[in-house]
């Protein structure tokens, strides 16, 4: 027999906790014993009027843009839409069963305003990781650091020519992400990474790269720089940058210098990629940082003709010369060549000249030409340690970076950028990045005692 028609009933009275309904293990529940936002009224404080109609509360924005960001939801649209009907949400962001959810729109206002102003979602960030240290997850020893490309919010199809695009006249009328960009033009992750023209450029967002680096159609990038210590690939420090090498590297130094300011931490030894290897990069770890570089040395002096390499010629460092495989001696002058990075060191035409080996040595000059850098010291150092046991342990470790680069755009969606300009491109990875920290945190922090509270 079917039965009868379903009819709501409507109860004078109810009784609902929302705790209740929250499972003990849900993500947001153990991610929550790590959000602290106690100091943010405190921070925001100058930003906000004395009088006036109260305003969204800046905890509300920051847990529903963790909700987001820890969860995949993109949109900050749909993340209003999913809040509202969530009930693990609404007990997240403290909101109960009749709080009001704030309009999409409040969230740009907040962002482009007192947030980026206050540095808020540095704060946040750097919170997280302090919390990180606090539960021992920290080592502070061995640190790794790479980047990876995140697609930018830029059209092929709408963009200009470099040249064409810098002839324009950019006023103060122009798009945010224009400003911001032209803001920027000094600055050693920016505009003064590279003089190199590109080839093209984004009206909309021109920060943004033009990069073939993954070996396919070329596309509007940038770079989001990580740097994470090794015991718990936990991220100490994140920074956007353009997606070039020397931006990436001048973001390497900036994080590991920051990173000793803010908490202390100044690593034993650091792992990279070849793309960190340059002279320069290594007589800043080894010489002025002490750090010990577990990276690849860039190394351009071995010859493919046939014709000896530098590497055949003996150096002595008490005399400052070199030897050939006839045994002459190659002096220097002490001139500088290469853009001030290289010694020049010259053989005499007398001894090249009746040499038998000249045509396997200088075939096309009078007499042998060798340059060495004036940072062959550090270079020397990083060879020496690739192969020993630490450097494979680190090149090991160092995969984990690659690790959280594919969860970021896999499982939190972040493939591509929603904000456009430097500093969008910045909100957008330390957020992301604060949420990878919070969610290993949950993940590797085991509970001490019952389940905390909503009010915990």
């Amino acid at each position: 027999m079917m039965g009868e028609r379903l009819v709501m009933q409507e109860s004078l009275f109810y009784e609902f906790r929302l705790e209740d309904h929250v499972p003990s293990d849900h993500l947001l529940r153990r991610i929550d014993r790590f959000v602290d936002c106690s100091g943010l009224r405190q921070r925001l404080a100058g930003y906000y009027s004395a009088t006036g109609r109260p305003s969204i509360d800046p905890e509300l924005m920051i847990r529903m843009l963790l909700i987001g960001y820890c969860l995949g939801i993109r949109s900050e649209r749909r993340l209003c839409e999913e809040v509202h009907l969530n009930l693990a949400y609404r007990w997240f962001c403290r909101l109960g069963l009749e709080g009001k959810v704030p309009d999409h729109s409040t969230f740009s206002k907040n962002r482009h305003g007192r947030f980026r102003e206050s540095d808020l979602f540095r704060h946040l960030f750097e919170a997280v990781v302090q919390r990180c240290l606090d539960e021992g997850l920290v080592a502070g020893e061995g640190f790794a650091v790479d980047a990876s490309l995140i697609r930018a919010d830029a059209n092929k199809q709408r963009s200009l020519a470099g040249a064409d695009w810098t002839a324009l006249d950019h006023s103060q009328e122009a798009p945010r992400a224009v400003r911001e960009y032209l803001a920027t033009l000094d600055e050693a992750a920016w505009g003064a990474a590279t003089d190199v023209e590109p080839k093209f450029v984004s009206p909309s967002d021109p920060a943004a790269q033009w990069t073939g680096a993954m070996r396919g159609p070329a596309f509007f990038a940038y770079a989001d720089n990580y740097l994470i210590d090794l015991k718990a690939a936990v991220i100490v420090d994140v920074e956007a940058s353009r997606a070039v090498r020397q931006a990436e590297v001048g973001a390497a130094r900036t994080m590991l210098e920051r990173t000793a300011e803010r908490f202390g931490l100044k690593p034993e030894r650091l792992a990279a990629d070849s793309a960190y290897g340059s002279a320069e990069m290594l007589h800043w770890l080894v010489d002025e940082q002490k750090i010990e570089p577990h990276v690849p040395v860039i190394d351009k002096s071995e010859r493919q003709d046939g014709t000896f390499s530098r590497s055949d010629f003996t150096y002595d460092p008490e005399t400052d010369t070199y030897t050939c495989p006839e045994g002459q001696t190659l002096t220097t002058s002490g001139r500088i060549v290469n853009e001030g990075t290289n010694r020049l060191y010259l053989g005499s035409t007398f001894d090249c000249g009746p040499c038998h080996l000249k045509e396997r040595c200088c075939p096309n000059t009078p007499a042998r030409r060798i340059t060495r850098s004036i940072y062959e010291h550090a270079r020397e150092v990083a060879r020496s340690l690739r192969g020993t046991p630490a450097f494979e342990r680190s090149r090991q470790g160092r995969k984990r970076i690659e690790m959280l680069f594919a969860h970021l755009k896999r499982i939190l969606k972040m493939g591509r950028l929603r904000l456009r300009g430097p500093c969008g491109a910045q909100d957008e990875f330390l957020l992301a990045a604060t949420a990878q920290n919070l969610r290993k945190l949950a993940k590797l922090v085991l509970p001490t005692g019952p389940q905390m509270t909503q009010g915990a």
